[in-house]
């Protein structure tokens, strides 16, 4: 049966609103941002059907970390303040750093980035920032999906996925096991909210009708807001190679009191000193327009702490010394305590 002859008003793609030609062109303005990422054991360059990547021989029992996540409603303020550079490192952050945890080196990074009508530019530059990202893990960018589906989402918004794979010597994985009372609590500071709380720091915002250009603490409250997701890979990998690590949390959704306990064994807590570390002026406001209590900033925020190390009590200040000199912020915050069974494993003093 042969299909009838097109009329002349026969519709195309770019008439259902998808255009393959602007799919083309963001192709091409991505290729050199992920050249730049790209690292050993990667065997081909983006726009494949699949990406290739080589572990080697470098590990005896090489096992793969994978994690995956967004940016959540982060992206409505980005969306509002024109802030697409920094969320694809957002992206990036949120997938490598709960790889990291597991003691694992990040290896590389798919991202998917879905919209109703393709703007080119403005994807660009979002990709650009997930290339900066995956630069600051050590990871490539191996690949990636882009979707235009018209009706989807309303005109200038998108939303992101990232996909990260790392590896540890099965030997070496970190599951916080070898966690005993006594422990110290490192904490690494955080360069804002991260990418979390922000349904909740949005309804802050609207209550108060504040303006995101307001000075802020030397510049505007809205980059404050939207500072991007501290990469913690470098300096992180670093301590792993000086010193044993018994466990890391990355403190994401939930906060320090939901995140911590994650790596502890039962029968143990977590018990932080508040007084440790100087709550950053971004919580500050927070906390006080939004009448915030203590309780709830620590289960929803970081709270200026975006990453926590545990290790033996004796390697805590080499410790620190060697986080500090990778450029982190790092302090002693609290200490492993025993706990009974029906007690939270970890609380804020």
């Amino acid at each position: 049966m042969s299909l009838p002859p097109p009329s002349q008003d026969a519709l195309t793609y770019r008439d259902a609103g998808v255009d393959i030609d602007a799919g083309d062109r963001l192709v091409e303005r991505i290729k050199p941002l992920a050249a730049r990422t790209r690292r050993e054991g990667v065997l081909a360059g983006i726009g494949g059907f699949g990406a290739l990547f080589d572990l080697g021989a470098k590990y005896r029992e090489p096992v793969l970390v994978s994690g995956t996540d967004g940016v959540g409603t982060k992206l409505k303020l980005a969306f509002q303040l024109d802030g697409h550079d920094t969320v694809g490192i957002d992206l990036v952050a949120m997938s490598v750093n709960d790889v990291l945890v597991q003691g694992a080196e990040p290896l590389f990074f798919l991202d998917y980035f879905a919209c109703g009508k393709l703007d080119v530019d403005m994807a660009a530059r979002v990709i650009a920032g997930v290339a900066k990202g995956c630069e600051q893990a050590g990871c490539a960018l191996i690949g990636g999906e882009t979707a235009e589906m018209p009706g989807m989402y309303p005109p200038g918004e998108y939303d992101l996925a990232g996909f990260a794979v790392g590896v540890v010597e099965k030997s070496s994985i970190i599951d916080g096991r070898g966690i005993v009372r006594g422990d110290a609590v490192i904490g690494i500071a955080s360069s804002g909210p991260h990418s979390n709380g922000y349904s909740l720091i949005r309804k802050i915002v609207e209550l108060h009708r504040v303006d995101p250009g307001a000075d802020f603490d030397g510049r505007p409250l809205g980059a404050a807001l939207l500072a991007p997701t501290r990469i913690y890979a470098r300096s992180m990998l670093a301590l792993l190679q000086r010193l044993p690590v018994k466990g890391m949390a990355h403190i994401t959704g939930g906060g320090l009191t939901g995140n911590v306990p994650r790596i502890l064994p039962p029968g143990l807590r977590a018990v932080l000193r508040r007084s440790s570390w100087t709550l950053p002026p971004v919580f500050e406001w927070l906390q006080s327009m939004g009448k915030l209590a203590d309780e709830e900033m620590y289960r929803t925020f970081n709270c200026g702490i975006g990453m926590v190390a545990i290790v033996a009590s004796e390697h805590a200040d080499a410790a620190i010394r060697e986080l500090r000199g990778s450029g982190e912020d790092a302090v002693a915050i609290g200490e492993i305590e025993p706990a009974a069974p029906a007690e939270v494993q970890t609380i804020v003093r």
